[in-house]
């Protein structure tokens, strides 16, 4: 049996060189498959996480899409802390519950888009997109006489298409820095832990209009936030309107003049 003896310099290049065809494989993969072209991509379109703001301001969201057992009173808690939020509405809960539509917004808070279908957004086309947000907008309108200018994507799912196809149509699209999970049924706890663990200011926070735990959680939330000096208001008033740049991270920043 032949013993060979190889340097540590030689070892070291030999290493090298594996390391160097290794990533210049997974690389060549990368782009065939489109694995790295979110990193790539300088053109990718980012969506609202949250807000870069000097104040202790924040905002509170809830997406309906499945039901409206626990709707009223997340409205009577909301009214019993002077907090106004942003409701996204999906377009067949609309149709399903437009009495409750019309009281969100009569009681202050804001009225904004889920799509009409909650399909995966980033698989439609451009003339599909238009069509979820365009329904669910006039069924919205009809109701309590505005129109939508947020959009929160199903699941969190978007690519540039959407996103250019929303601004086109006048749309911010607004994602979430902070997920209270309440979706998940933990409980109560939990969900109190998730917000109150993460919060900052210019945050935006994500609840569900009938998750179980949410009423139970909400109240401890709103109770502490507000000790801590924070203002709640709809996502419309967190936001800027113009003059704006969105980091790689999601965090809406206002240009310096």
């Amino acid at each position: 049996m032949r013993v060979y003896i190889v340097n540590r310099r030689t070892l070291t290049r030999l290493l090298m060189v594996i390391l160097l065809i290794g990533v210049s494989a997974l690389y060549t993969a990368g782009i065939e498959n489109g694995v790295l072209s979110v990193f790539m991509d300088n053109n990718r379109q980012i969506p609202i996480y949250c807000v870069d703001v000097p104040e202790k301001k924040i905002a509170i969201s809830f997406d309906a899409a499945w039901g409206a057992d626990k709707t009223e009173e997340l409205l009577k808690i909301l009214k019993e802390h002077n907090v106004k939020t942003t409701f996204f509405l999906v377009g067949f809960w609309v149709d399903k519950f437009p009495e409750m539509v019309k009281k969100i917004s009569d009681e202050g808070h804001e009225v904004a888009n889920h799509s009409a279908s909650h399909p995966q957004m980033s698989t439609l086309s451009k003339e599909q997109i238009i069509k979820e947000l365009n329904s669910t907008s006039e069924k919205i309108e009809a109701i309590i006489g505005k129109p939508t200018t947020l959009l929160r994507p199903p699941f969190g799912d978007y690519n540039n298409r959407l996103i250019e196809t929303s601004h086109e149509l006048g749309y911010q699209v607004i994602q979430w820095d902070v997920d209270s999970l309440d979706y998940k049924d933990y409980g109560t706890q939990s969900i109190v832990d998730k917000v109150l663990g993460k919060v900052k200011n210019g945050s935006i926070v994500l609840f569900h209009n009938n998750a179980t735990y949410t009423p139970e959680a909400l109240p401890i939330i709103l109770d502490e936030l507000q000790k801590q000096g924070y203002q709640i208001v709809p996502i419309s008033e967190l936001i800027y309107k113009e003059n704006y740049y969105i980091d790689h991270t999601g965090k809406q920043t206002p240009l310096k003049p």
